[in-house]
């Protein structure tokens, strides 16, 4: 079953997509006047067409991609020979060179657009996870610690202005550069104003790197309550499970999932008891860390004591307006591209692990996954292969709309287009590299379910 769902997404998933890349191919073909042979989700040997009164359209043995073949467009050897007749004034090499660009770049394009709109209708109809602005883990002799905050304190204004969200508060702290704030938040005793001064502190990034940010040394509260348990480790094997909160270890409270997860951390191998609230109930449970690995502060793993369980979080959906929720989808996808652009970049240059480099298994894996924790899920890992898809198709290589555009932007340098030989050499060059490139993914992700 688990099976038939994934490979199910999977068609599901590469088959938007390319449908949509190609579609951005021919209605700007079609807007431009030129003439469209044929539309084809996949390659190689043709399983199925309908011939339209231009178009033929097909569906092909090999879905790993898809392609629009034009009026005068001959030098693609995926798409086949050259037409028997072609219209001079549909062909696509007779359109002037702003048209010809226009037609290729609008298929990544439209994998771009897509991202967005994914995105915003899961603002808009699903929302966004947003934390309240209740003070968690306050850092000992940092800037909250001084100002004399407390886990369990609420942040309702920051200069006056009100305040609902973390990331409200963290927003202000970041253009705050260091200077005073004047926070005022509600605690046991009733509300309060107390002075706020960012520090300048030096935090890894998603790849590593370092990067400078303003903290005030809290984070968002986060209750110690399981959100599920891995299977096969310690705290399923001790009977935890989804929903308990822990309110004490070895007989100490616990206020936090940080204050949780610093305590197991320090307890590799030792039996520990937890106190558990189970519902109504009231439970005790010995659990013992098995000895694991986790991202120190520096960003280099260290080994700490694990139980297998992930937080229930403390999030709230947000829906957005309309006009708010594409905003936010474009600000998402723009995110998510600069991310996906600095991680190719890095495994080119070999900053980056290149087994990190995934093929169409890989992808269905992963889908069916996503698929299991819902459509929410698989919608927005939709939205991020198309990002993928976007900036892969943008690279500079012979065979890729990128590698087009390349040949047309030397045509513009140039005043005329590059010889039909040396197009025909760089499409050779490209297929090869393409070839290349399939045959390393797979093997990634042949290496991966242990086949080597």
């Amino acid at each position: 079953m688990a099976t038939v769902q994934m490979l199910v997404s999977f068609v599901v998933v590469l088959g938007i997509l390319i449908i949509v890349h190609e579609l951005g191919h021919f209605f700007m073909a079609r807007l431009a006047g030129v003439g469209v042979e044929r539309f084809s989700v996949g390659f190689g040997p043709v399983l199925w067409r309908y011939r339209g009164k231009e178009t033929e359209y097909c569906l092909s043995a090999i879905p790993m991609g898809g392609y629009v073949k034009m009026m005068g467009d001959d030098e693609n050897p995926l798409e086949g020979g050259k037409a028997s007749t072609v219209d001079p004034a549909k062909a696509f090499n007779n359109k002037p060179l702003l048209s010809r660009f226009l037609i290729v770049f609008a298929g990544p394009a439209m994998n771009f657009i897509l991202a967005v709109l994914i995105a915003a209708a899961m603002f808009m109809f699903i929302g966004r996870p947003v934390a309240p602005a209740e003070v968690g883990r306050v850092t000992e002799g940092g800037p909250a610690a001084k100002a004399g905050l407390a886990t369990g304190d609420r942040v309702i204004a920051v200069d006056g202005k009100p305040v609902q969200y973390w990331e409200d508060l963290a927003r202000a702290v970041q253009a705050a550069t260091g200077s005073p704030l004047q926070v005022t938040v509600q605690g046991s005793a009733g509300p309060r104003t107390v002075a706020l001064t960012p520090v300048q502190a030096t935090r890894k990034d998603l790849f590593g790197d370092d990067q400078t940010v303003w903290e005030i040394g809290a984070s968002p509260f986060l209750p110690a309550a399981i959100g599920d348990t891995i299977a096969g480790d310690p705290a399923e094997k001790a009977g935890l499970k989804p929903g308990d909160v822990v309110v004490a270890l070895e007989g100490q409270p616990v206020l936090s999932w940080e204050e949780l997860a610093e305590k197991i951390h320090r307890r590799a191998g030792q039996p520990t008891r937890l106190e558990i609230k189970r519902g109504a109930e009231a439970v005790t449970v010995t659990v013992t860390p098995k000895k694991g690995k986790v991202p120190g502060p520096d960003g280099k793993e260290m080994e700490v004591g694990l139980v297998g369980i992930r937080p229930a979080g403390a999030t709230v959906m947000v829906r957005s307006i309309p006009l708010s929720a594409m905003w936010e989808g474009l600000a998402w996808s723009t995110d998510v591209t600069v991310k996906t652009g600095i991680g190719l970049y890095k495994i080119v240059v070999g900053q980056l692990d290149r087994s990190n480099i995934g093929g169409p298994i890989q992808i269905a894996k992963t889908a069916g996954e996503q698929a299991r924790q819902g459509i929410v899920s698989l919608a927005l890992f939709t939205a991020v292969i198309s990002i993928n898809l976007f900036l892969l198709n943008l690279l500079p290589v012979p065979m890729l709309d990128g590698g087009h555009l390349l040949f047309f932007a030397f045509e513009a340098v140039l005043g005329r287009p590059l010889s039909v030989r040396k197009r025909e050499v760089a499409q050779q060059v490209g297929f090869a590299l393409l070839i290349l490139l399939m045959v390393f993914a797979f093997y990634n992700d042949f290496k991966r379910i242990g086949l080597f």
